[in-house]
């Protein structure tokens, strides 16, 4: 069973910065693929960044590019989200993803194509 686990989130001012972690333990060899995505109240859960951590292959939303930035560390195991320059509408709570598909990357991948979900964190990012 792949256990997905994560950390950071918070409240910050629109303008500021937070870092998201996620770590998938166990049977990292059933996942390719490491993201996040994230959900707001009355939304459906959308893709806002995922890497192929065998490949390097990353995708982001229009939302978020050239704000996030998604970063992998293969020795642990671990993904980060790097939110940078934080707007209100990026409120909402954060979810990592880990899965083994070869559309990680690219646009087609959504929620319900992933396996493992992490329990989420809310980022608030007030104006």
């Amino acid at each position: 069973q792949v256990q997905v686990v994560e950390s950071g989130g918070g409240s910050v001012q629109s303008g500021g910065s937070l870092r998201l972690s996620c770590v998938a333990s166990r049977y990292i060899r059933n996942v390719n693929c490491m993201g996040w995505f994230r959900q707001a109240p009355g939304n459906e859960r959308e893709a806002v960044a995922h890497i192929d951590v065998m490949r390097g292959t990353t995708y982001y939303a229009d939302s978020v590019k050239g704000r996030f930035t998604i970063l992998q560390d293969n020795v642990n195991n671990t993904v980060y989200l790097q939110m940078n320059s934080l707007k209100p509408e990026d409120t909402a709570t954060y979810y990592c993803a880990a899965t083994w598909d070869l559309r990680c990357g690219q646009p087609s991948l959504s929620a319900v194509d992933v396996a493992y979900w992490g329990q989420g964190t809310q980022v608030s990012v007030s104006s």
